[in-house]
């Protein structure tokens, strides 16, 4: 089968390799549209900080199943979502039924090879039928997923204010899900460019440029940023009895003055992949003509084109919401 393999940063090969073998509680599926992520680019370029080389990317992932699920869930030729996070289904964290910070957590694409191939076996309990939801729309399910659920860590409810802080695909999800929670939604960003593009999607946010922005308070704010330093700064933002989820993840160390973070009596939230209700509320909100779908997919290609169009797609911040590899 073919497979789009990261040998080192900076270097991408369309290589082929073995089908993948089948293995009790598994499914074999066909992949059929794969989104492509900011870890992805954050992997072309180096930057991931949990990877090792070489490595087949691709973590957000529709397709079809080529056999009938060993739990009788799904039939074969059903469209699936698949959640891409492999969890040891024994530690503290699964024990809670947070799986998505599980200890021993793998994602694919990540710490194991993923999707950005022809075909891959996925443990049955990742698969998550997508019904009438299209090829297309299945293959954004997680990265919106992500943002709904720091939404729900951060309680937003109706007629809350809230901020959130970068406009890149997860942002923009943040957004759109606290917006369908009912809040008011300010959405920050350094590029006018991005701003525009969010405004198709979020209509009813205000948009803001950093540098212009004003002295308000929030009952919650995202970062989204990746910026060790706009994450150590946007506490200011949060107001009294407020929350503070952090969506982005950079390597380094955060900090915050402490008599400022007494004084608000703030909340402080690390948000983390996401679970299975939150797979379950995009997809119910995608059905209810919620979430734009034509709107977030500004990029198409092939597995193949995505040899040379990945790279060049890996420094578009003003153009792109989500690329999308057609298999």
């Amino acid at each position: 089968m073919k497979a789009l393999l990261c040998i080192e940063p900076g270097k991408l090969e369309l290589v082929t390799r073995p089908r993948p073998m089948t293995r009790q509680g598994h499914t074999r599926v066909r992949i059929g549209h794969i989104g492509i992520c900011g870890t992805d680019y954050h992997i072309y370029h180096g930057r991931q900080p949990f990877l090792s080389y070489p490595r087949v990317m691709g973590h957000e992932l529709s397709g079809r199943t080529m056999e009938k699920s060993a739990d009788g869930r799904i039939a074969e030729g059903d469209l699936v979502v698949i959640n891409p996070y492999l969890s040891c289904g024994n530690c503290r964290a699964c024990r809670k039924g947070r799986a998505n910070c599980c200890e021993q957590i793998a994602v694919l694409g990540v710490h194991v090879d993923g999707g950005m191939c022809e075909e891959i076996v996925v443990p049955d309990a990742n698969l998550y039928p997508a019904g009438d939801l299209s090829e297309k729309s299945a293959a954004m399910v997680e990265f919106l997923a992500i943002g709904a659920h720091g939404v729900c860590r951060g309680g937003v409810e109706p007629g809350s204010e809230a901020l959130v802080v970068g406009g890149g695909p997860i942002g923009i999800g943040a957004a759109l899900f606290a917006a369908i929670a009912g809040a008011t939604v300010t959405l920050r960003d350094i590029s006018p460019a991005r701003l525009e593009l969010a405004r198709r999607i979020v209509p009813a946010a205000t948009l803001e440029l950093v540098g212009e922005e004003g002295d308000r308070a929030y009952d919650v704010v995202f970062d989204a940023t990746g910026s060790i330093a706009s994450m150590s700064a946007s506490l200011k933002w949060v107001g009294h009895g407020g929350s503070y989820v952090l969506l982005s993840l950079a390597k380094g160390d955060i900090a915050f003055d402490d008599p400022e973070f007494h004084r608000r009596e703030a909340t402080l939230l690390a948000s983390r992949n996401a679970l299975e209700e939150d797979f379950r509320h995009v997809m119910t909100c995608m059905r209810d003509g919620r979430v734009p779908v034509e709107a977030l997919a500004t990029h198409e290609t092939t597995l193949d084109n995505a040899l040379t169009d990945l790279p060049l797609w890996a420094t578009d911040r003003d153009t792109m919401v989500k690329a999308i590899i057609r298999v």
